[in-house]
């Protein structure tokens, strides 16, 4: 496959992706697409060992494609931060040909911390679990974007 637009994801379970720099956020829907779930928190070693890790989940929620988080600037520019990740997509289709679309994350990391703060979720577990959270905001901005255009 190759990247993708967004409305060309096909039908079944999707895997979120919300790259940073020390760290992989990862997030999940079943098939029925249902509430975006937090996975799990990849730290961030050699690109191989992460696309592994990524893969693995990948099979073993039975995904059909990757939402992948772009970060781009509030004025909706790409910078260094949002190349980097179209190189990461770019390596990870390479190593294995899957479907791959990208959804804005502006302010999805916020947003987790948001609502983390109000479930009193405590400072110093906030910042394990807080990308996989902003990856499941991801994938739910993914989701109503796709039910907006009505998919």
């Amino acid at each position: 496959m190759a990247l993708i637009p967004l409305e060309d994801l096909p039908e079944g379970a999707l895997l979120a992706l919300d790259p940073g720099t020390k760290t992989i956020g990862v997030a999940a829907c079943g098939a029925s697409r249902g509430i975006p779930m937090a996975v799990e928190t990849i730290k961030r070693t050699k690109f191989k060992q992460d696309a592994e890790r990524i893969f693995a989940l990948y099979d073993e929620r039975q995904a059909v494609a990757i939402v992948m988080g772009l970060p781009v600037n509030m004025d909706g520019s790409e910078g260094p931060r949002a190349q980097s990740v179209r190189a990461m997509i770019r390596n990870l289709i390479a190593m294995r040909d899957i479907p791959i679309a990208v959804q804005d994350e502006r302010l999805s990391t916020f947003e987790a911390e948001e609502k983390l703060i109000a479930a009193g979720v405590r400072r110093d577990k906030r910042k394990d679990i807080i990308d996989a959270h902003a990856a499941a905001n991801i994938l739910q901005s993914a989701l109503d974007r796709l039910e907006m255009l009505g998919e």
